[in-house]
């Protein structure tokens, strides 16, 4: 009678998932949904491709996938709300450059530290960024630019998303290997910057390519290169900076990838990041983030830590070189 009192107690234990031990017998992701931690607003970039993958990551896992956007500080509480979070691959994060690799290389207040805080899962795209020139700056590709800049130090302007961002250190690095110094406008956004190239108020402005590229295909802007080591299929009359004698070798783009608190069990960090793999390989994402001029990412989660550390690195010798601190 006992026994058969005890059995029943653990089965509803076991149903209702009251008991503990009877909780982490659910085998993941089948206890509960997963949340995707946005670190900005809806409607942008990186919330469009969250959304993208959320859902098709859903469908594969059969499980829900709620996107739950914290914008603010360039990115940074999003981030700092899944360092928080329990490690247990209910809770990701899609993570960027800004505020994975260079927030706290620039800003002393940020508090996290990405690569301890923070397991990487999976690398999601890669984008190159785009210089763009107003109408009537008379160069029409990156020789001519410098040429002009060598002509006219510390005269020409470029407009950049903000201090320390992907978009300001890439000028960085241009200016340190042609030996050239242009002014930096620092802005708060995209919309913005495009706003006052069109206008003549700066002469350049930088843009990702899922941005700028509908801007150059429809003749509204023209751009000068992208930072990506070759062209891109979506722009190719648009030279890379590396094609330029000044910069060979350059090569800079920007990134997101899915993140997980540090301490997630290894063997969930790998189901994840096949399942978002699986979800890359499919013909209409890729489709879709190739519009926008984005690249599917791929790799293990070791290759993207890899990745990281050797993006890290970089954007610490631009931050340090150029003595970029975020005021």
């Amino acid at each position: 009678m006992f026994k058969r009192l005890f059995l029943s107690v653990s089965a509803l234990a076991a149903a209702l998932c009251i008991a503990p031990a009877a909780c982490a017998q659910t085998p993941w992701p089948g206890a509960k949904p997963l949340t995707l931690i946005v670190p900005f607003s809806p409607g942008g970039n990186v919330d469009t491709t969250a959304r993208l993958v959320a859902q098709k990551l859903s469908e594969r896992l059969n499980q829900s996938v709620i996107v739950d956007n914290v914008a603010g500080a360039g990115g940074v509480l999003g981030v700092a709300r899944a360092t928080h979070a329990a490690p247990d691959g209910y809770t990701l994060v899609m993570g960027f450059d800004g505020p994975i690799s260079v927030a706290r290389l620039i800003n002393s207040a940020v508090k996290y530290d990405a690569e301890k805080d923070l397991t990487p899962v999976a690398l999601v795209t890669t984008a190159p960024v785009v210089l763009l020139a107003r109408p009537g700056l008379p160069v029409n590709n990156m020789g001519e630019l410098i040429a002009l800049a060598r002509a006219k130090p510390d005269t020409l302007t470029f407009a950049s998303s903000g201090v320390g961002t992907v978009l300001h250190l890439s000028m960085e690095v241009m200016q340190d290997q042609a030996k050239v110094k242009l002014v930096h406008v620092p802005y708060r956004g995209g919309a913005q910057i495009t706003n006052d190239v069109m206008g003549g108020q700066v002469d350049l402005g930088l843009l990702v390519t899922t941005s700028a590229t509908p801007l150059v295909q429809q003749n509204k802007l023209r751009a000068l290169g992208v930072t990506s080591a070759q062209r891109v299929a979506t722009l190719p009359g648009v030279q890379a900076f590396g094609e330029t004698a000044e910069l060979k070798g350059f090569e800079l783009n920007t990134w997101m990838g899915v993140f997980a608190p540090a301490g997630t069990d290894p063997q969930v960090v790998g189901q994840l990041n096949q399942a978002v793999n699986a979800v890359l390989k499919l013909d209409d994402v890729q489709k879709r983030l190739a519009e926008g001029g984005a690249i599917a990412g791929e790799g293990s989660p070791a290759d993207f830590a890899e990745f990281l550390k050797k993006e890290k690195a970089v954007y610490a010798h631009i931050v340090k070189s150029a003595n970029i601190q975020q005021e």
